[in-house]
């Protein structure tokens, strides 16, 4: 599940566009060793579902299951380290993480959250590690980098919802050669899963896994307030995959804005067509108003075509929705949601670092071979980061999820979620 705030990629454009036939990056190259950093970021997760009808982890056998509450407690490590670039006209660097889980709290019973893998006797992992690295090279503002990679394409995306990431393999090349204009193109042949640590551990619903993904898109900031971009990707013998966003923001007064983005996604099966007949359209559409610490949000979403939007072996945050919230991602066949959500920022009433979220989604005339079937789902969520002192940056944050639905086999889920995350840049 993936919550777009504001546009990623208006975000990601403004705030690393170059100067054409200006000085470049690899111009400003202080050497590999010299540019290095290495960042750690400690994260301690308890999460717990409680399934009140329709699922669960220990079967009966008359049928049915005895228990729907899931519960997991966990600790990760992850450690990153970014070389610089060697001088030169081409420079070259390394890329290279370590990380790992822990199991603070839950059994064999219990488990099914997503954080842990399971072992052969049905109980999951104690302990779990894994290492990666990659290998870049840099003309002017044009970069290549090959090897184990984390990515945030809106058609290739690797997600962080749990204790650790997912990983891609494959090779991705960014040009910032044009003021405003980013361009990326990409070849994936490997994703790891965020409790798998082999090479390639995603699998689409039963399906073997990802043989290969190309990737491509651009972005473009046409002014300090618009910013366009468009993606594709290809997943061999998935679908292929087409996005649109555009995100403009309207400043009306010092501490008042009005933001509107807007995301859309075509996808057809494609070769062996292992997810079946895949085709759809889907578009959100949302609207936020800021005034001071207030931010209000209203959102609509729709899809349509023979298939419900799939992702997840193209990555599990591959669904760059302003519907797609803590639970569920209200991309079912056919179905149309709405979403009311307010923000409040505690710094302008002296609390800095204290923020508060409270948002409603309502979905309905989903396809389903009952006739229609509706969904709707309440998140409440706080999150406070420490400001200064030894501990600064870290944070703890609670999400609350209640979700309804008529579809899904009625798979009605409280969903509550503690993280604490400590972020630490050692060089």
């Amino acid at each position: 599940m993936r919550v777009m705030k504001w546009s990623i990629i208006a975000l990601a454009v403004s705030a690393g566009t170059t100067q054409f036939a200006m000085a470049s990056s690899q111009d400003d190259a202080k050497g590999f060793i010299e540019d290095s950093t290495l960042t750690s970021k400690t994260r301690m997760l308890y999460m717990n579902r409680d399934f009140r009808n329709g699922a669960g982890n220990i079967a009966k056998p008359t049928g049915g299951f005895k228990s729907g509450y899931r519960e997991d407690w966990g600790l990760s490590e992850l450690l990153n380290y970014q070389s610089g670039f060697t001088q030169g006209t081409i420079g070259v660097g390394v890329d290279a993480f370590a990380m790992g889980t822990a199991r603070l709290d839950g059994g064999a019973g219990r488990q099914g959250n997503g954080l842990f893998a399971t072992k052969s006797d049905g109980s999951p992992e104690d302990t779990q590690s894994k290492m990666g690295g990659a290998v870049k090279f840099r003309i002017s503002d044009t970069e290549l980098k090959y090897g184990n990679q984390f990515v945030a394409s809106p058609v290739f995306s690797t997600d962080d919802s749990r204790l650790l990431p997912e990983v891609a393999t494959g090779t991705l090349i960014t040009s910032k050669e044009i003021k405003g204009l980013e361009l990326s193109a990409g070849r994936f042949t490997a994703l790891s899963s965020q409790t798998g640590m082999a090479r390639d551990s995603i699998n689409g619903k039963g399906q073997p896994g990802l043989t290969s993904a190309n990737i491509a898109g651009a972005t473009y900031q046409f002014t300090d307030n618009f910013v366009g971009g468009v993606a594709a990707s290809d997943v061999e013998d998935y679908f292929k995959k087409q996005y649109i966003n555009l995100n403009y923001t309207l400043p009306i007064a010092e501490s008042q804005a009005l933001n509107f983005d807007f995301n859309g996604y075509r996808t057809t099966s494609d070769g062996k067509e292992l997810l079946g007949d895949v085709d759809n359209k889907i578009w959100s559409l949302a609207a936020a108003y800021s005034l001071g610490a207030h931010k209000f949000t209203v959102a609509h979403q729709r899809s349509t075509g023979d298939s419900g939007y799939n992702y997840g072996i193209d990555g599990g945050g591959s669904i760059f929705l302003a519907n797609s919230v803590q639970y569920s991602d209200f991309n079912q066949r056919d179905e149309r949601s709405w979403q009311g959500r307010y923000d409040l920022n505690m710094t302008s009433y002296g609390v800095p670092g204290l923020s508060f979220m409270a948002r409603y989604v309502k979905g309905d005339n989903i396809s389903t071979t009952d006739g229609e079937g509706k969904e709707h789902e309440f998140d409440f969520e706080t999150k406070y980061v420490l400001q200064e002192g030894p501990a600064k940056d870290l944070s703890f944050r609670l999400r609350s999820a209640i979700y309804r639905t008529t579809s899904n086999n009625g798979n009605d889920v409280n969903d509550f979620r503690l993280i604490a995350e400590y972020p630490l840049n050692i060089l």
